[in-house]
């Protein structure tokens, strides 16, 4: 069919869905790529582009490179501001690829967040229920199970990034600036020591100095003595759209990089990787667009190949509507509303 509508706003129902083609690469939440492997990221896999294509023919430009290995030499977190779109939490997934450090740990930031959820939770809640469940199987016939501490402790993607290893793990805290005023100061102790504590299994340390936990990826640890501490520390990468300053002694403890939009030869890269080289030739007044966006204005990365992969499918007789589309996915993000 030469109509490219799904949705035609007739009102009368219809099979089009069928015709619904596959989703971009990046919202392909289904399939991580043909050479995916156990414990492969989703996340990594839909940033990275197919077959990894992005981190293997985008060049990074020297500052980027340098900034990521002076965070490794010495270990500091690495604070990357940027607009939006820059490729900022990408990068964490790009160097994870590259030094097959595995999945990336990801703390997104919301108003709401504390230390304390990046850290652990503990599900007290929960324990008290199955006291009681098992208070009344005991009265009972069968008897109660009983369960463990560590049954209701699981470690966030910091506490989890903090566990003893033998390589550093990656953990990406996504735009801390939306944070409270008081979580980038929290950070510090964590950050400087690369140590914390979990109150409720100190206590019982005495009574079971090993508790095994769940961890942010799924995985199981033993915390020995109600204390982690890491022996080797992650690469944290904090990122930031420069809504807000950070207090100097948070700056001081970071390896800042500030990323500059993608130009053409990163654009290049990323629309080659995520959509195949057909769509460089065929969006190329698309890609130039973007770059001759007007000073200041900002439109993001994800946005031009939102623009590419739609009016690729738009009948290319239909020159207005495309056009349309692409001025409803690229409007600046910085325009009053």
């Amino acid at each position: 069919m030469n109509d490219w509508r799904i949705y035609r706003g007739a009102g009368l129902p219809h099979d089009g869905i069928r015709r619904l083609p596959p989703p971009p690469p990046w919202r392909d939440f289904a399939a991580t790529g043909p050479d995916a492997g156990a414990g492969t990221d989703p996340s990594a896999a839909r940033r990275l582009g197919v077959l990894r294509r992005l981190v293997e023919n985008h060049h990074p430009r020297p500052d980027e490179v340098e900034a990521v290995n002076a965070a490794l030499y010495l270990r500091r977190p690495l604070l990357v501001t940027g607009s939006p779109g820059t490729g900022k939490s990408t990068l964490a997934h790009a160097v994870a690829h590259e030094l097959g450090l595995g999945r990336v740990l990801r703390w997104p930031i919301v108003s709401r967040s504390t230390l304390r959820d990046g850290l652990y939770h503990y599900d007290a809640i929960a324990r008290l229920q199955d006291v009681q469940l098992e208070r009344a199987g005991a009265e009972g016939e069968g008897g109660g199970e009983r369960h463990s501490i560590g049954s209701y402790v699981r470690l966030g993607p910091l506490g989890t990034a903090l566990l003893p290893s033998d390589s550093p793990r990656v953990l990406l805290v996504d735009e801390l600036d939306k944070g409270d005023l008081d979580l980038p100061n929290d950070l510090l102790n964590a950050l400087e020591e690369g140590e914390f504590t979990l109150l409720e299994l100190e206590r019982i340390a005495d009574r079971e100095p090993a508790v095994e936990v769940l961890t942010d990826d799924g995985g199981r640890a033993v915390i020995q003595g109600g204390r982690v501490r890491c022996t080797t520390f992650p690469l944290i990468v904090l990122t930031s759209n420069g809504e807000r300053d950070f207090p100097a002694a948070l700056l001081r403890r970071c390896i800042q990089l500030d990323l500059e939009p993608p130009g053409e030869e990163q654009l290049t890269a990323m629309v080659r990787a995520h959509l195949g080289d057909a769509a460089v030739t065929e969006g190329d007044g698309l890609i130039q667009r973007f770059l001759d966006r007007e000073p200041g204005e900002v439109i993001a990365a994800d946005q031009l190949l939102n623009a590419l992969f739609l009016t690729q499918h738009a009948p290319r007789a239909e020159r207005v509507t495309r056009e349309r589309l692409a001025d409803m996915l690229m409007q600046p993000l910085d325009r009053p509303r």
